[in-house]
C-alpha cells in the first residue's frame, strides 16, 4: 500500500486523542530495542511473509528451499502466516507453513491481466482443496489501483465462495472500502482490513489511536461480522510521509504499541512485514524496501 490520496491524517485530529499508547518517554534507545525483542518472543498472531531476497521481484520463481528458510525463521513468532499469491513459488508459502504447524491465509493476487487471475484462483481453490487454507483473500487492494470493477470483483469472491463453503472467505483492501462498498460486506465472511497511520501522514505519537479508529470503521461497515488487520507496520528508514516519520526508533515503538493493543483488546493483526525486500521501491519510494521486522539478509533488526 502507498499514498492514499484524500485520506491524509489531519492535524485538528490530535486535540482529542486520549490514547496515545505505551509512554516511552523514559526509554533510552538501548531500551526500546530490548522492548521490541521482548514484545518480538511474546509471540504476534499473525504476519505478512515476505518472498523475496535482493535481485528478486514478483513474476520470478522462488523455489520450496527459499520459502522453507523462511517460514523457519518466523515460526517461533507468529501463530499465523499470510501470503499474497498462489502461483510463481508463493504455492509453496501455505504448505510449508502448514507443515510446521501454523495457520495461513492465503492471498489470490487479482489484477489486469485475466489470464494470471485464472491461475491464481484456480490455484488458491486446489490449496483450499487440499487442506492448506485457513482463510482465503480474494484479492488485495484491486479496487484502490482499480484492475477490477467492483462487480468483476465480487463474482471471483461468489466464485470462490461456491467451490469451497466450508473455509471462511475474504477480500483485503483499506478500511474504508468497505464503508464505500457494502457489497464487500456483504458477500464476505470476513472483513480484511489494511489499517497504515504512516500513509495517511499520521505523526507517530497519534499513530496507535489512529489505527484504533481505522479499525472502528472497518467494524462499523462490517456489520458483525469479524474484522482482522491484514496489514499494518511502520518503515523503519528513507523518508517520510507528511507528519510520519520514518525511522529505527518510531518503527520500534509502532510496533510494541500495536502488538501491546493486539494482545490486550483481542484484535487480529497481520503485521507488515517479515522482511525487507528491495523490489518494493517502486511506486512506495525508498521507503518501500525497509517494512521488515528483519533486514533483507534475513538478520533481526533489532
Amino acid at each position: 500500500m502507498s499514498y492514499r490520496e484524500g485520506h491524509h491524517f489531519s492535524l485538528n485530529f490530535k486535540d482529542n486523542e486520549t490514547n496515545t499508547g505505551i509512554d516511552f518517554s523514559e526509554y533510552s534507545i538501548e531500551e526500546l530495542k530490548l522492548l521490541w525483542r521482548t514484545t518480538l518472543q511474546k509471540g504476534m498472531h499473525g504476519i505478512c511473509f515476505s518472498m523475496y531476497e535482493d535481485g528478486q521481484k514478483p513474476g520470478d520463481i522462488i523455489t520450496e528451499q527459499q520459502v522453507e528458510r523462511r517460514i523457519q525463521i518466523l515460526k517461533p513468532y507468529t501463530k499465523w502466516i499470510r501470503s499474497f499469491s498462489c502461483i510463481e513459488g508463493n504455492e509453496h508459502i501455505p504448505r510449508i507453513a502448514k507443515k510446521h504447524g501454523l495457520k495461513t491465509m492465503v492471498g489470490a493476487w487479482l489484477g489486469n491481466d485475466a489470464e494470471k487471475n485464472e491461475k491464481e484462483i484456480k490455484a488458491l481453490l486446489q490449496l483450499a482443496k487440499e487442506g492448506y487454507v485457513d482463510i482465503a483473500a480474494v484479492g488485495n487492494e484491486v479496487l484502490y489501483r482499480n484492475d477490477l470493477t467492483l462487480e468483476e470483483l465480487l463474482g471471483f469472491i461468489k466464485r470462490v465462495k461456491n467451490e469451497i463453503p466450508e473455509i471462511t472467505v475474504g477480500y483485503v483492501d483499506a478500511y474504508y472500502e468497505f464503508t464505500k462498498h457494502p457489497e464487500l460486506v456483504e458477500v464476505s465472511d470476513v472483513i480484511l482490513s489494511n489499517c497504515y497511520p504512516f500513509w495517511e501522514g499520521c505523526p507517530l505519537q497519534y499513530s496507535l489511536k489512529h489505527m484504533q479508529n481505522m479499525y472502528d470503521q472497518a467494524k462499523s461497515a462490517a456489520n458483525g461480522k469479524k474484522v482482522i488487520i491484514t496489514e499494518t507496520g511502520w518503515p523503519s528508514q528513507e523518508g517520510s510521509e507528511g507528519e510520519a516519520h520514518s525511522n529505527e526508533e518510531n518503527a520500534i515503538k509502532y510496533f510494541i504499541n500495536t502488538q501491546a493493543w493486539s494482545s490486550r483488546d483481542n484484535v487480529d493483526v497481520f503485521y507488515f512485514s517479515s522482511f525487507d525486500e528491495s523490489w518494493k521501491v517502486g511506486d512506495e519510494g525508498d521507503v518501500g524496501a525497509y517494512w521488515g521486522l528483519w533486514n533483507k539478509h534475513e538478520k533481526l533488526k533489532f
